[in-house]
């Protein structure tokens, strides 16, 4: 394998049966915004609580048999950690996660609970994760699995656009999603190629918006502020993403915290969803007003994995 292939639509399509094979589809669920109705794609309610288990799947089904035997290593701020480490452990691989040390309560458990183990690295205090990551990988001889730079984890992101196309008889006009590295959206992209995709990230972390106006890759400030979008606390997209979203995204927008949990309240009211910040940042935008909505609009609700206490300081909240 060629970790600098390209992702492709072919990849995705392959990346989709193999999911098939081993998850049902995630539930495309209505909601009416501004007269309008729109279409959520549940994927907080994946087994792992997040997306991410697509994009791990195809990447450990693709490894050879002396590759799974020296392990997999991979970074995350919890979803990928978990997709990663349920993947692993379905195939028989041991799996090492670099993990942030103020990474979610929940997350860090759910992934030890999967038998993955956890390294924990300080990002406020400089270290670099993916410079950990890469050591771990070196030494070990295992496969480093990105959470976002890898065409394997792109195309089985992008199973996701197969299954909403498939629930909606057809691709839909315009796809909004959350995005930290861009691995998601890329996929999406490859997935859905007559679609609009439009990426969300959270205030001070949008590189990925900016990215697309430089028309060049820029990274996150070093003093960008903290977010409760873990899941999107990503420092720059990659060229292997960028690729594809300049291409095929028009332009990327940014949520509030304000209008994160906004989000998150509409979709435990009306859809009866428990969606964690960085997972209800598309529909943010949506309720905002930041787009303008199509005929055939897909929003999607990428992850749930949220401590109880933090959703329901949300859920309360009078903001």
């Amino acid at each position: 394998m060629t970790p600098s292939r390209e992702p492709t639509a072919e990849g995705v399509a392959l990346a989709a049966r193999k999911v098939a094979a081993i998850l049902p589809p995630t539930p495309l669920l209505p909601i009416e915004i501004a007269g309008r109705t729109i279409w959520c794609k549940a994927e907080c309610l994946q087994p792992i609580g997040a997306f991410k288990i697509r994009g791990a799947w195809h990447r450990l089904t693709a490894l050879s048999e002396d590759e799974r035997g020296r392990g997999v290593v991979g970074v995350s701020s919890g979803n990928h950690a978990q997709g990663v480490a349920w993947a692993a452990r379905q195939l028989g691989i041991a799996a090492t996660i670099v993990m942030p040390i103020d990474a979610p309560a929940v997350k860090l458990a759910n992934t030890r609970a999967l038998g993955a183990e956890v390294v924990l690295y300080d990002r406020r205090g400089g270290e670099d994760r993916d410079a950990v990551a890469e050591r771990i990988a070196r030494e070990r001889g295992a496969a480093l699995v990105h959470a976002f730079g890898d065409p394997w984890v792109i195309e089985g992101q992008g199973s996701a656009g197969i299954e909403i196309a498939a629930q909606m008889d057809g691709q839909p006009d315009l796809i909004v999603a959350p995005c930290g590295g861009g691995g998601l959206t890329a996929g999406l992209a490859l997935a859905c190629p007559d679609a609009a995709v439009v990426p969300v990230e959270p205030e001070g972390w949008d590189d990925v918006r900016r990215s697309l106006e430089a028309g060049a890759i820029v990274a996150v400030a070093s003093d960008a502020p903290p977010t409760a979008c873990d899941a999107l606390q990503t420092p720059a997209t990659r060229p292997i993403n960028f690729k594809v979203l300049r291409e095929r995204c028009p332009f990327g927008l940014v949520a509030s915290p304000a209008e994160v949990r906004a989000a998150q309240r509409l979709a435990f009211e009306r859809l009866r969803l428990v969606v964690e910040p960085g997972g209800a940042a598309a529909l943010a935008a949506v309720l905002a007003g930041k787009v303008d909505l199509a005929p055939r609009t897909a929003v999607v609700l990428s992850g749930g994995n949220t401590d109880a206490a933090a959703f329901t300081a949300v859920l309360t909240g009078d903001d």
